[in-house]
């Protein structure tokens, strides 16, 4: 199969050098002042806000980053379905990419780009694997399009078409009908990424943008806040 990623654009459509360098745009004067001793409340408090912002499409979207073997990274976005236990959980096939990557380097960054409201948050931390009657719990509540697409994609495989991926979908669908009990994947489940540092970043003026990291040495240990320079 050959994809024609071929772009048909004159140099007039195209953005200069100089178009895109000018590209720039003024921050705000809030700034980050005293933050509490740890970063949960934090946290939630700005995760509600986001989503609260109506130019934030989706609050929980959060890029994440992983290494593999060869030291490769790779980056995509995920959801964040829950925050307890003292971490980040999202799901995912445990037979895609991001999967056998955090099997060989449990090491990942998480980025919240809150763009409209001039904030990031940037978590680097280690994921595992949540228990298995956890992964049942979150699957139950999906809708039922999401679960016959869990066990319609075989995620970060090559696709020889569209249609292929169509012709699973309905093969699930007739074995799982709609309003039927649809079972959770094996290779289906979550995954909690217990923080090391979470970084809260705040834009401001003259790009005295405002960084305050939470940093710990272990996932036991308590964690202790360092304002840093821009």
């Amino acid at each position: 199969m050959t994809l024609d990623t071929t772009m048909n654009q004159s140099p007039d459509q195209s953005l200069t050098r100089d178009a895109i360098r000018a590209m720039r745009r003024s921050y705000g004067d809030v700034g980050l002042e005293n933050l509490p001793a740890d970063p949960w409340s934090t946290f939630s408090l700005w995760l509600s806000q986001a989503a609260s912002n109506e130019f934030i499409v989706e609050a929980n979207a959060m890029v994440l980053s992983t290494l593999d073997g060869e030291q490769q990274i790779s980056t995509r976005t995920v959801l964040l379905k829950d925050i307890s236990e003292g971490g980040f959980t999202f799901f995912t096939n445990y037979q895609s990419r991001k999967a056998h990557d955090m099997e060989i380097n449990e090491q990942v960054t998480l980025l919240f780009p809150w763009f409209a409201m001039e904030r990031q948050i940037s978590i680097s931390g280690l994921a595992q694997k949540i228990s298995d009657n956890q992964s049942d719990e979150y699957f139950a509540t999906r809708p039922w399009s999401s679960q016959i697409g869990a066990w319609a994609s075989a995620q970060s495989q090559p696709l020889e078409s569209r249609e292929e991926l169509a012709n699973r979908f309905a093969g699930a669908s007739q074995k799982w009908p709609e309003g039927s009990h649809v079972p959770r994947p094996p290779h289906w489940g979550g995954y909690r990424v217990l923080p090391l540092a979470i970084e809260f970043w705040q834009g401001r003026y003259s790009r005295l943008h405002d960084r305050l990291r939470y940093e710990r040495q272990s996932t036991d240990s308590e964690f202790v806040l360092t304002r840093y320079y821009p």
